[in-house]
């Protein structure tokens, strides 16, 4: 069954369309590809232990949502890498998720990047890239 946190999960954690960073400070700052994968290896537990939205990722295929948000974030923060996922204004079409699921999936990442050591002002310039998202994301 598709809930809303499906489409969210294939859009956020999978796939959208990003806009790179110019430069790769953040990246590295991010640890690399090898920081960006421990990071998103922290967050998948995390939001399907997540009471609020853990519910909604009982179908999806986590490894492949594992793989486009490495790509995504590493994409986001200047990278070397190429982003494979959809859009987001088409993934989130009739799923009407709400700002409090959005914000739950956000502060299971912040959560996440800090169990991980990433510094507060790498860690605020990701989801400063991550935060315009919203706009397509959230439709109730």
């Amino acid at each position: 069954m598709k809930t809303w946190l499906t489409g969210m999960a294939c859009a956020v954690l999978a796939g959208c369309a990003v806009q790179p960073t110019t430069g790769d400070a953040n990246f590295q700052g991010l640890g690399g590809k090898a920081g960006i994968h421990d990071i998103v290896a922290t967050l998948v537990p995390l939001v399907l232990a997540d009471p609020r939205i853990k519910e909604s990722f009982t179908d999806i295929d986590m490894n492949k949502v594992a793989l486009r948000l490495e790509e995504q974030v590493c994409v986001l923060s200047g990278g070397p890498c190429t982003y494979h996922g959809k859009d987001m204004v088409l993934i989130h079409d009739g799923l009407n998720i709400t700002n409090a699921q959005f914000n739950a999936l956000a502060e299971d990442l912040q959560i996440a990047m800090e169990r991980r050591g990433v510094p507060s002002r790498f860690q605020n310039k990701l989801i400063a890239r991550l935060a315009p998202m919203q706009r397509d994301i959230v439709t109730k």
